[in-house]
């Protein structure tokens, strides 16, 4: 499995990003893609997951009511709209694909390369 990520760059507080994981290759089987970011640092964080069957979702309390997961089967591409953003939103973003979601890192078994989001005025 195969994960791109994209859509990352510099916005000020309250403004928008959405965030693209475009997954190619074997991807049956891996029911689940997460977002974790990571900022200078810190350890890596569980932001939001979901399901590519049944669109099921889980987010982080610190995301939520903020960013929404979605995904588009056809494409094979999920998303990570992003709102209110605040400074401590700052890290590089990376998509996971694993076969169950997880707020755990080590359950998702393929990582894209990260896109940066920086929130500054």
């Amino acid at each position: 499995v195969q994960l791109q990520a994209s859509g990352g760059g510099l916005v000020q507080p309250g403004g928008s990003l959405r965030l693209s994981c475009a997954a190619s290759g074997r991807t049956f089987g891996y029911d689940a893609l997460g977002w974790f970011r990571q900022a200078p640092g810190k350890e890596r964080e569980f932001v939001a997951a979901i399901r590519w069957s049944g669109g099921i979702t889980q987010y982080s309390d610190s995301v939520k009511g903020r960013f929404t997961i979605s995904r588009d089967n056809a494409k094979i591409t999920g998303y990570l709209q992003m709102t209110s953003l605040k400074v401590e939103d700052t890290a590089v973003y990376h998509c996971a694909a694993g076969k169950y979601t997880s707020i755990y890192p080590n359950e998702y078994e393929y990582w894209g390369q990260g896109t940066l989001v920086t929130v500054s005025s």
